[in-house]
């Protein structure tokens, strides 16, 4: 009886550590009121503005890079409502578009639909970060499963966007993606 006793304690103990640090010690335990109070602010309609490059790798569940892209954003606004245009190319020869509306509340929320996104985003801006959860369906070719995603961006002080990622399916990470993005200089691509 002794012995069982050891084991169900021991067993409520890890059970407990894991549960912990899940819920307080990785990258989907982040709240947006963890940033309030953290320098330079994100400010969705000016930093998410305009023509955009982007840069990233995407990691696999193993956590090695399985694909690499550079993508031309561009976003605009009418009032609290955006439109974000996105075209990627990938190292393997392969481009994606997707087309986000964003719809921003008074109160720091975010809004977001895009035509592989399952209902609609929720995400809050607070402080220097933004956080967007949403259901991504992807492709037939890629098996056209839904998955769980979490972005995370967060501005730096010369006001690129450091996006990291991550996606997952029933609990368990199987991709993450890490990239940033930055306003082009207009008069530098009309003379390209």
């Amino acid at each position: 009886m002794e012995a069982l006793t050891y084991l169900l304690v021991g067993a409520a103990i890890v059970l407990s550590l894991a549960y912990l640090r899940r819920s307080k010690m990785t990258f989907i335990s982040q709240h947006p009121d963890d940033y309030v109070e953290h320098g330079h602010v994100l400010n969705v309609r000016e930093h998410l503005n305009g023509p955009l490059i982007c840069e990233g790798v995407l990691y696999g569940p193993l956590g090695k890079v399985t694909s690499r892209f550079v993508a031309d954003m561009n976003v605009t606004w009418e009032g609290n409502v955006g439109t974000m245009t996105e075209h990627f190319r990938y190292d393997d020869g392969s481009t994606q578009d997707r087309c986000w509306t964003l719809a921003l509340g008074n109160d720091g929320s975010v809004k977001a639909t895009a035509p592989d996104v399952i209902g609609e985003g929720q995400g809050m801006a607070k402080g220097h970060a933004l956080q967007l959860l949403y259901k991504l369906k992807l492709p037939d070719s890629a098996g056209g499963h839904v998955l769980d995603a979490v972005d995370w961006m967060y501005v730096v002080e010369n006001g690129s966007i450091m996006n990291r990622s991550q996606f997952r399916k029933f609990g368990i990470k199987v991709a993450e993606l890490v990239a940033t993005m930055r306003k082009v200089d207009v008069e530098v691509k009309k003379a390209a």
